[in-house]
């Protein structure tokens, strides 16, 4: 029999009680007892959640208060010397790492954080050097697995591999020169070692071990740390589930399908044409091979014959009770679930899935691939294919104009009309700027009064006239300011947006936005992305009043402020029925009739905020096909 699998779940709580009692802890409301209760409600709805899709194979462990790596850094005493001897407890000690710590005495700064991989999470970056003592002051992945046990639930531990963790960390302070983390594996294997023992001690049939790296050129170079890591941990250990995502493993499958573990698990929704050359490399070994067919990332309803399809080419070769059917990657980049969201129309609820839906995804796609001769299985795919089919039918009625107006782009528009010198010196005689001209990056801080007036608005508590009085005195404030302390190209200082990519999109067409689909970005700051549903067009200007008005006030030159394309498309949950390259073309073709009516209204100074420029696919050759991409737009 298939079974199923999901690889994680989001940590924030249904309604993010983990934010309001992160946050409560904080700021002295609550005590540590009653965070760690609301932590553990959280963790039971996951697991009984989870479990009450029908999903076999259940994941402990990777629940976190603030992160997941930061949880295996304090796990593995990994921690910094400026963090040790403050007279705090473990969890504000975990705190202080995570977000920095000014109070009581106490002033330190927050480690460094970083984006996780090519997804919008965060994680804090650990800190190693030579004198870091590896030691395992507590086993988050046992307890959190006797936990659920005592509440019905048999799960699977999921913990980050010893070569992720190495990977992923940096050189410490007290490091010298040439420190390089992963000379740290001959001492942290024993950590792990520990950590995976007494898993087994306890009855654990299955550990998920994540090695991302692995779907990266990176991996090339270590294929002999992975080789001597492995056969050192599967001696006392659990059978070990490897768990890549978010990429193809490529010719790393060359050496992966020969580690010494029980399984290993592949991204077969981003990566679906790798099933061929895994299931050929596998074949002839006892390896499981779990399938991340449905999606961990987005939030569309799965293509569950599609993906039934992709599923059975393993089947068919290794038999059902080598293959699992897994999501993708863990679940925390998705939302809960769809139950709590009122406002979509029905026709938008039935078009997605979040990560409680895609659970029930799972089970239905494992048991299909079972031959299941359940009429409930039968009827739940019968209704997938129905929905499917309805929102081909919206994405093919979507807006002509828009994907004409694509389709007319010629390479020579791609050109500038002007070499760069010709550009600048134009625009010297124009701003008559300085030699060294000063400006800011753009936002102002979005004060509490700022937030309170955007809320009163939404309540419908002041009207609109009074609401936009009160942004052109904030307006007004800034500009003043900037004058006084002597800036030459000045901003607005953006108190009417919500959130850089949200602004845009709620006034683009194409997009839609819901009431509760939160996704944690790190720690306590979660984010509802922006989905984008159809083609994307600009209906009516969306900076021009407030720039315009920023210019009248002011003999300054003021820049307009917009967040380019590239950055738009990577924070939102992008169409999977046409390719990233024509959504970004699509958002640069409304963003550009921005900038021409920005320039009509006399605002010649436009600063396009592309963040997200560097963000691409694991891997360096596939990412760097495409920042090039991303920069011709």
């Amino acid at each position: 029999m298939v079974l199923s699998s999901v690889l994680g779940f989001p940590r924030i709580g249904k309604n993010r009680e983990v934010k309001k009692a992160v946050e409560a802890y904080w700021a002295g409301k609550s005590t540590a007892e009653e965070l760690q209760a609301v932590a553990a409600e959280t963790r039971k709805y996951n697991w009984t959640s989870i479990k009450g899709q029908g999903v076999d194979i259940v994941p402990s462990g990777e629940f976190t208060l603030y992160d997941h790596v930061l949880d295996h850094s304090t796990a593995f005493n990994a921690i910094p010397p400026r963090y040790v001897g403050l007279g705090l407890s473990d969890l504000d000690v975990f705190f202080a790492m995570g977000r920095g710590r000014q109070a009581d005495g106490v002033d330190v700064p927050a480690a460094e954080m970083k984006k996780w991989f090519d997804s919008n999470y965060h994680y804090v970056v650990p800190e190693l050097s030579e004198k870091t003592e590896f030691k395992l002051n507590y086993n988050k992945a046992l307890n959190e697995y006797k936990e659920a046990k005592a509440l019905g639930v048999t799960t699977r531990p999921v913990v980050l591999g010893p070569l992720a963790f190495l990977i992923l960390a940096k050189a410490g302070r007290e490091a010298s020169p040439n420190f390089q983390p992963i000379s740290l594996l001959p001492k942290l294997l024993p950590i792990y070692k520990q950590l995976l023992s007494e898993l087994k001690a306890e009855g654990v049939e299955w550990v998920q071990v994540d090695e991302p790296h692995l779907v990266m050129d990176i991996a090339e170079s270590h294929a002999d740390h992975y080789t001597s890591a492995y056969t050192e941990l599967v001696k006392d250990a659990p059978k070990i589930m490897l768990t890549t995502y978010f990429g193809r493993l490529g010719s790393n499958i060359s050496f992966a399908s020969k580690l010494p573990v029980s399984g290993l698990h592949i991204d077969a929704d981003r990566e679906p044409g790798q099933i061929g050359d895994v299931v050929a490399a596998v074949k002839n070994c006892s390896l499981v091979l779990s399938l991340g067919l449905v999606s961990g990332r987005n939030i569309w309803k799965t293509d569950l014959t599609t993906a039934a399809e992709l599923g059975r080419k393993a089947v068919d070769e290794l038999g059902q009770d080598r293959v699992i059917v897994a999501t993708s990657s863990s679940l925390l980049h998705t939302p809960v679930t769809l139950a709590s969201e009122n406002k979509l129309t029905p026709e938008q609820k039935d078009w997605f899935s979040f990560a409680l839906e895609k659970a029930g995804e799972v089970a239905t796609l494992a048991a299909v691939l079972s031959d299941s001769q359940d009429s409930k299985v039968a009827e739940a795919l019968e209704a997938n294919k129905a929905s499917v089919a309805k929102r081909r039918d919206f994405e093919r009625n979507s807006d002509d104009a828009v994907r004409k107006r694509v389709a007319a782009i010629t390479p020579e528009q791609l050109k500038r009309k002007s070499a760069f010198p010709a550009r600048r010196e134009a625009q010297k005689k124009h701003l008559n700027l300085p030699k060294f001209p000063t400006t800011t990056i753009g936002s102002f801080p979005q004060t509490k009064e700022i937030r309170q007036a955007r809320a009163q608005l939404t309540k419908n508590a002041i009207t609109e006239e009074q609401y936009e009085t009160f942004i052109k005195k904030e307006i007004d404030d800034v500009v003043k300011f900037q004058e006084e302390v002597g800036l030459d190209l000045l901003v607005h200082g953006e108190p009417e947006r919500n959130d850089m990519v949200q602004y845009f999109g709620e006034q683009f067409q194409g997009f839609v936005f819901t009431q509760n689909g939160w996704v944690q970005s790190y720690g306590s700051r979660y984010v509802r992305p922006p989905i984008i549903v159809s083609d994307v067009s600009r209906p009516h200007p969306i900076t021009v009043r407030w720039s315009s008005y920023a210019q009248s006030v002011t003999k300054k030159p003021m820049k307009g402020m917009l967040t380019g394309p590239v950055t738009i498309l990577n924070w939102s949950f992008p169409r999977v029925d046409v390719s990233r390259e024509i959504q970004s073309k699509q958002l640069a073709l409304a963003l550009r009739d921005e900038v021409v009516d920005l320039e009509k209204a006399g605002i010649y100074a436009i600063q396009v905020d592309e963040p997200a420029i560097r963000e691409g696919p694991c891997g360096s050759l596939r990412f760097n096909s495409a920042l090039a991409e991303a920069f011709r737009q």
